[in-house]
């Protein structure tokens, strides 16, 4: 969810309001109307001080990305990963080699 401190006038009639004091008194129910797509405009003193609106789908993490690539934890790609896995030699192993590595491997945690 992100929230916007603005100080626009906006019509009450196309979003649901509520005054901080009731905000804090449900705020998991004006939780809930955000959750279902709708924004709430946060009020004191019947002026608009804050809204509430959801988050766009893969906000999170595409902010998360962001912070980790900013840290220098991650390096974007440069969209050659395709190029490089077709260079790389195609492995065919007998059938049921999988299924007996995972049961080695289930055998060693016993």
């Amino acid at each position: 969810m992100t929230i916007i401190v603005t100080n626009l006038e906006i019509p009450e009639e196309t979003m649901k309001t509520a005054a901080i004091s009731k905000l804090k008194a449900k705020l998991s129910e004006h939780i809930a109307w955000v959750k279902r797509g709708e924004e709430v405009l946060i009020t004191e003193r019947g002026k608009p001080v804050a809204r509430i609106v959801p988050v766009a789908p893969g906000a999170a993490e595409d902010d998360r990305l962001r912070e980790l690539i900013a840290r220098g934890i991650v390096r974007p790609g440069r969209g050659q990963v395709r190029r490089v896995l077709s260079r790389l030699p195609v492995r065919r192993l007998p059938k049921g080699t999988a299924a007996r590595l995972i049961d080695e491997e289930r055998q060693e945690r016993d």
